[in-house]
């Protein structure tokens, strides 16, 4: 009897362990977050745990407009493009969806998956090719959308995109699925990820992506620039601070002879940054 009594305690889930500690009916829900904490310290919790639930707690109180990408950052194809003409964008950015638009980025007439493409590259297909019969209904939703919301709704319409509009109904940016679960589970890898020993990955056309953790030495020797490493260790913070606020995707900012755009991050840090040279007649500009 006492060896089955042992095995159910060592079988209790982390869960249960939780229920446990909340039996002091924490006020509101930073003492919450503060006795899930406390669990993690008493190792009750990992710490992959805590983040997940921490990030679920956060998500009900994000909108749709915290982790959209912009509307300029938007990659779409027209309405009245050929095969051919879609290829390079699609190869490009290794997105799975696109909005179509017709005569502008406020005017999405629907969502075009890259894998429904596949079928036009057979021998003699490429002149059946019509966008209008490829391009499925978008979904809208206003920039004040809550992400738990966003999220049951991604689930119940079975889309993974959905195109969001401002209070005067045109185009503010989009939203996908993958950005709604990366504020809970972390990090999904995409196009953008690399080796975790890597901080650095070079780019066509003389641009980078730097991960925000890079430390500022590694940075300099890469890019023979001479930031200041005495107050921050790594050029996100140092990107974070010449921002002033915690900037969103699509943000970006010149420092020296580098711009540096945000393609990824949250509302807590920056997490990628895509580092190109600033052009000379920027620069002329500038001082002009």
């Amino acid at each position: 009897m006492s060896e089955d009594r042992s095995s159910n305690t060592q079988q209790r889930t982390w869960l249960e362990r939780i229920s446990q500690a909340l039996a002091g009916e924490p006020r509101d829900k930073d003492d919450l977050v503060e006795v899930l904490r406390d669990a993690q310290r008493r190792a009750l919790l990992d710490a992959d745990q805590l983040a997940m639930i921490e990030g679920a707690l956060h998500v009900s109180e994000m909108q749709v407009r915290d982790i959209m990408i912009p509307r300029s950052q938007m990659v779409v194809l027209r309405r009245d493009s050929d095969l051919k003409e879609l290829l390079a964008p699609v190869n490009e950015s290794g997105h799975s969806r696109f909005p179509v638009i017709g005569d502008n980025r406020d005017d999405v007439i629907g969502i075009l998956i890259a894998k429904d493409l596949l079928r036009y590259f057979g021998e003699n297909e490429q002149s059946r090719f019509n966008m209008r019969e490829l391009m499925r209904p978008a979904l809208f939703v206003p920039e004040s959308k809550r992400l738990d919301v966003m999220l049951k709704e991604f689930r119940s319409s079975r889309n993974h995109l959905a195109v969001v509009v401002d209070e005067y109904g045109g185009v503010a940016g989009m939203v996908t699925i993958e950005d709604v679960l990366e504020q809970i589970v972390g990090e999904i890898d995409d196009e953008h990820d690399f080796d975790d020993d890597t901080y650095i990955l070079s780019q066509r056309e003389g641009s980078s992506i730097v991960k925000a953790l890079t430390p500022i030495e590694d940075f300099n020797a890469y890019f023979q620039t001479a930031y200041s490493d005495e107050e921050f260790d790594t050029i996100g913070g140092l990107v974070a601070k010449q921002f002033g606020h915690m900037p969103r995707r699509g943000e970006y900012v010149t420092i020296g002879q580098h711009r540096f755009e945000v393609i990824r991050a949250d509302n807590r840090r920056i997490h990628l940054l895509l580092v190109s040279d600033v052009p000379v007649e920027a620069e002329e500009a500038g001082r002009t």
